[in-house]
């Protein structure tokens, strides 16, 4: 019988995203708008596309309009699944 070499374990990383707060107005939570470019496959056009994350927003330090950065983590409630680590 052989046996099969043991793989090791490596945690992945965390998914971090930039965007801007555009809405504080909940308690310990924020709404973040994400901005990416994309490439029309077929047009060879940049276009933006955008996507808007609750984040958890501790001790309710990030108001409208700064810019931060977000990394997922274990769903927090429904919709919360991000947590914000600081300004960008």
């Amino acid at each position: 019988m052989t046996t099969l070499p043991i793989k090791k374990i490596i945690p992945k990383k965390h998914r971090i995203l930039k965007g801007e707060v555009v809405s504080d107005k909940m308690i310990r939570t924020a709404v973040i708008l994400v901005t990416n470019l994309k490439l029309h496959p077929r047009y060879h056009k940049y276009y933006k596309s955008t996507k808007r994350f609750k984040a958890e927003n501790p001790k309710n330090q990030y108001h409208t309009g700064d810019k931060v950065l977000i990394r997922a983590v274990r769903p927090l409630s429904k919709e919360k699944k991000w947590l914000i680590i600081g300004l960008s």
